[in-house]
């Protein structure tokens, strides 16, 4: 996963400016074009992650991941050489049907962890998200500064080794007897989604998932474009800016969340990270210098809190040949927000 992240964080100080180069430096069109890049990414997540998850009960997490990881590679090396925005928009939306492999891999993760450890675990899993940030988005913006395309040749790079390192390393983690018949009613949007209607305790946890995961697509709808016109920042200072906040990410989920988890419970701790939010993107939206950007850096901090006591709350109310379809359809409701964020944020 982080090698993944890494290659995701990669590319995002360059993109809006890749686009905007497309577009003759015409930043009010750059951002029209990267919400509708984002939207049609969360799209692709919305119709694939459902897909994917179905598949890796049936079939097995090791052969989804395997060809999820594969093709986000070269979908990285198709938009390094992109000729035109056309071009860049396919390999956009190739990337999303891709990137849905990241819920076959939290699914992996129920697996292989007992019930009661789950939240610390996908704390870990947000440490890696942190750790990715910390790297891709310094090393984009380090690369981006000689050459925009150059972060898409270096994390297909990064996506294709992940692969190998899937093929000979990786073992499966669902046995066959565990496994669950495949139905394209469980695989769609829409029937995976229907789980959370025979999961009463799912209906809850789904709506508070949803609601912080719209507010969350602010970072990736506009945060470049926003720091490059209030802050002057260039993309090395966006890199730069993105890995320090991936090291305060790494603190708070791959440190905190285990012990605060295991003496406060799952959903104190899912209180405290909602609030750490609610605190932190009010300071955000009124930060007009970097000192005031940093403080908000600071409270939001512990908002790290929230998504893994969720995943762990969600993966208990399941079985085990269910929990690639619940993490589908918990995908399929980052997806919604995706499509939601990006033009809300963007037309703001």
């Amino acid at each position: 996963m982080i090698l993944d992240i890494v290659a995701f964080g990669i590319v995002i100080p360059v993109l809006p400016q890749l686009i905007k180069g497309f577009l003759q430096g015409d930043t009010a069109q750059a951002a029209k074009w990267y919400g509708i890049f984002g939207t049609t990414w969360a799209a692709m997540q919305f119709i694939c992650s459902p897909l994917l998850g179905a598949l890796s009960d049936r079939f097995g997490r090791r052969p989804v991941l395997l060809v999820s990881i594969f093709g986000l590679g070269l979908d990285y090396l198709l938009m390094a050489f992109a000729p035109s925005l056309t071009w860049l928009f396919i390999g956009r939306v190739l990337s999303g049907m891709t990137a849905a492999g990241f819920t076959t891999a939290t699914a992996y993760i129920a697996d292989v962890t007992p019930p009661e450890k789950r939240a610390g675990a996908f704390g870990l899993v947000g440490a890696a998200w942190g750790f990715g940030f910390i790297i891709g988005p310094a090393l984009g913006g380090l690369l981006g500064a000689s050459d925009p395309r150059l972060p898409f040749l270096v994390a297909g790079v990064l996506a294709l080794a992940n692969a190998l390192y899937g093929i000979f390393v990786l073992p499966e983690s669902l046995p066959p007897e565990r496994r669950a018949p495949f139905s394209f009613a469980r695989a769609n949007p829409i029937g995976s989604l229907q789980l959370l209607r025979r999961h009463h305790e799912l209906l809850g946890l789904a709506a508070a998932s949803l609601l912080y995961a719209i507010g969350h697509t602010v970072f990736p709808s506009v945060f470049v474009l926003w720091a490059g016109y209030v802050l002057g920042w260039e993309a090395k200072a966006i890199g730069y800016s993105l890995a320090i906040v991936g090291v305060l990410n790494v603190i708070v989920q791959g440190g905190l969340v285990r012990p605060l988890v295991k003496k406060l419970g799952e959903r104190t701790a899912l209180r405290i990270g909602a609030i750490a939010g609610a605190v932190g993107f009010t300071v955000y939206g009124l930060a007009n210098s970097v000192p005031l950007f940093w403080l908000g850096a600071v409270l939001y901090a512990p908002a790290g809190l929230f998504n893994p006591s969720l995943l762990g709350l969600i993966s208990k109310q399941v079985g085990p040949s269910e929990q690639g379809q619940v993490q589908g359809a918990n995908s399929s409701l980052m997806a919604i927000a995706g499509m939601i964020g990006p033009a809300l944020f963007t037309g703001a």
